[in-house]
Order: structure tokens, then sequence, then C-alpha cells
């Protein structure tokens, strides 16, 4: 049954975002604004360049570039049947489909690649500040080169990107080892824990069979003096991986970034091997990972591509965002330069004229198409926050003449309209 405007059975029902998605106002677009711009400026200085893959991919390649046993693929990932009867999810994270992109197009036969990714992730977990249903990474991916002095300059960018947005960070450095010393260490990792499983949470009793490296990421107050006597794999690295951290830390030295070794800082997923780092920040409170990163130099291999190094890192722009407004950093909103208050019809239509000449100059300029009393004019010239305000009737356009107001001085000046562009751009 059609119904028409205002009569249907929905008429004025309000219907709300769905549950843990987040609105990002105008307001607050302008601080992400300089987020992505900042990051293009800085990824490009390093030879990265923009990868766009899409939100929706098979379901298999997170469950196995993430890892079935991730509370990400088990738990949290949106998935959902399309209509070829496919098993399709939103995407949790950026390095699945970008490793998957990398491997589809052959771009590995192109030699080593640096790629960069921004855009929308999904999972469902239990939304609280700061953390949503739907969030936006921004993310970095290094393909093809092994050395430690990749992993020391990508992490450098970071510190660049960060420092350009004015966030204080510390950076977490620690190797998690390869096949040839991890297996020797996880198993008397796993006999440690097993022994003190009565003083665990319930959480990394679960863990200790399935991924007990991340049971040292554990964060629950009770664990942590079992945790700080596990043993550690930085101890037990082979002599390949040992070279390898030191010249990374050699490389950061070199580039006069500070560190701090975190031997409980690990990656729970095979794939990923040595270098793993985070930057943390204490501007929200108690200390929180804003960016991480880690080398996974068998992923490539893993989703079913040629064996390929790669490191790559993501940070989230929400967290970020609210670290900028708790330093005080001012969002750079574009203001309009020029009101157009029109006193009459004859002043309305050359507003609109001159509006339309001064914006192809690259000149942001604002008018109320309503019109109305000048007062109101006014009013809305300072809500916008125009710099200048030109009042445009029938004598100014018939003279050429008016008066340009400064919105935060309240002088006024004459002005010539055929000079106003040139004297307010800029």
């Amino acid at each position: 049954m059609h119904h028409g405007r205002g009569s249907g059975i929905y008429a004025g029902v309000k219907i709300n975002g769905v549950k843990g998605m987040n609105d990002v106002l105008p307001a607050d677009v302008a601080r992400w604004h300089e987020m992505e711009s900042v990051a293009r400026d800085v990824f490009a200085l390093y030879g990265y360049r923009e990868v766009r893959t899409p939100a929706v991919e098979h379901a298999a390649l997170f469950a196995r570039g993430v890892g079935e046993a991730t509370d990400i693929v088990n738990k949290e990932m949106y998935v959902f049947e399309d209509k070829g009867e496919e098993l399709l999810a939103l995407r949790p994270e950026g390095t699945a489909g970008t490793v998957r992109a990398f491997i589809e197009h052959g771009a590995f036969v192109e030699g080593p690649q640096k790629w960069f990714y921004m855009g929308p992730m999904f999972r469902r977990e239990r939304p609280q500040k700061g953390r949503y249903r739907q969030f936006h990474q921004i993310g970095c991916e290094a393909f093809g080169v092994a050395e430690p002095y990749l992993d020391a300059e990508q992490i450098a960018l970071l510190a660049d990107y960060f420092a350009r947005l004015g966030v204080t960070a510390e950076l977490k450095l620690n190797s998690v080892g390869d096949a040839q010393c991890r297996p020797a260490y996880l198993a008397d990792l796993k006999a440690y824990l097993v022994s003190n499983q009565g003083a665990l949470c319930a959480d990394c009793k679960d863990r200790i069979e399935r991924n007990p490296l991340r049971v040292l990421d554990c964060k629950v107050e009770s664990c942590q003096p079992v945790l700080e006597k596990a043993p550690r794999l930085l101890e037990r690295l082979c002599e390949p991986c040992r070279t390898h951290f030191d010249q990374v830390k050699a490389g950061l030295d070199a580039l006069g970034v500070a560190y701090r070794v975190e031997p409980r800082l690990v990656r729970g997923l095979d794939y990923y091997v040595r270098t793993a780092y985070e930057f943390t920040s204490d501007a929200l409170g108690s200390q929180s990972a804003v960016a991480g990163g880690g080398r996974y130099d068998r992923l490539v291999e893993t989703l079913g591509g040629p064996p390929t190094p790669g490191i790559g890192f993501a940070l989230g722009e929400e967290r970020l965002s609210m670290i900028l407004e708790k330093v005080g950093r001012a969002a750079p909103e574009r203001r309009p330069a020029v009101f157009f208050v029109s006193a009459d019809a004859t002043g309305a239509l050359e507003a609109l004229r001159l509006a339309a000449a001064l914006r192809r100059a690259g000149i942001a300029c604002e008018l109320d198409p309503r019109g109305g009393k000048m007062k109101a004019q006014f009013k809305q010239a300072e809500r916008v926050g125009a710099r200048w305000a030109v009042v445009l009737g029938g004598n100014e356009v018939a003279t050429g003449q008016a008066k340009l107001k400064d919105l935060q001085t309240r002088e006024e000046t004459p002005i010539a309209l055929s000079d106003l562009a040139a004297r307010v751009a800029g």
C-alpha cells in the first residue's frame, strides 16, 4: 500500500543509528581530515602509495589471515551469506585484504612495494568510549624486504607522523622470534603457565592451549605476578633473530627514535615473526596503544602468494582523534573569508554572482539565501566564522562601491567590488 507524505504508518517515527556505530559530525570531521592529510603527506615522503580494497571479503580470508583461534574471527566478525551462498564478512582489519590484493594482482613481480590504506573496519565488540563497531584505521604495509632497516624506517615514519600531529607517544619494541626459536620457547611457556594456572584468570586459562603467547598480553591485575616471572622469548632468540633485533635497535638509534624494549609485547599468530612494536599514550588516562605493528614474513605465503617478507602497522583514528582533542590541538576548520549580507532583492542577486566569482578564485564565502533582516544575517556571518562581511543593496550594485566590515575588529573600510577578491585573498 502506498502512503502519501506524512500519512504513512512510519510518519514521525525516529530511527536511530545502529548500536555501536558512530556518527562523526562536521565539527569533528576537520580533525579527521587533518589526521588523514598528514598521513598522506608523511607516507608519501617514505614512498608509500595508497591502496583501496573492499569492505567486504570472503570470510575465509580472515579465518586464515587473522586466525581462526582469535576473538576477532570467533566472536567479533560480521559474517553473512550472500545470495550465491558464499560466506562473506565485513573486514575486521586492513592487512588481510591488502595482502589479498597484493597477491591477486601479482604486485610481487614488481619488486618491493610500500602501500597504505585508510577506511572503516567492523567488529561486534562491546561498545565503549572510543571503541565502536564501525571504526576507522590508517595502516601501512611494506612487502618484499626482510632486512631490519626497513623495520626501523617504518617505525620512524610513525614517530614522524605523531610528531607532526603534536602527539607524545612512547615506542615499545620486542622480537617474537621465528619458526626456529619460537616452538621450543612456546613449549616452555605452556608448561610454566599450566603449572601456575590456579593463579590465572579464566581468559588466560582458555588461551594456554589455543594461543599461549597471548596470555602474556593479559591486563588483569591478579595475573601479573605469574606473568612477570614467565620465561621470556627475548632471552631465547636464535642467532639470526638476535642479530635482526640488534640491527633494528641500531637503526632506530641512528634515526634518533627513542624506544623501550618490552619483553611481553607479543603477536599471537604464527605468521608474525621478529619485530613487534607499538606506540602508547597516556593522554586519555592509563597507557593505551594508539598504533601497533609487526613483521609478518609468512603471511603472504599463508594467503596463497609466493614467500614474501612483510611488515606493517595500523592505528585507530577514533582514539587518535580523542587524544588530539585531549591535548588541546585545535581542529583546523576552513571558515569563509567573506559573508555577503543582502539588503534587498538586487543585492541578493549580486551576492549570488559575486560569491560565485570569489569561489572560482579559490576564496571561500557564504551568504544566506533567505535574506531577511540584516541583523540576523550578521549573526549568521558570525556563526559560520566569516572574517569579513559585505552589505549589498541596490545602491552598492549601482555604484560598484561597498563597505568591507572586519568582523573581528568591527572596522569598516570602503572597497570597490571589483577589488574585493584581491583584498580578501589569503
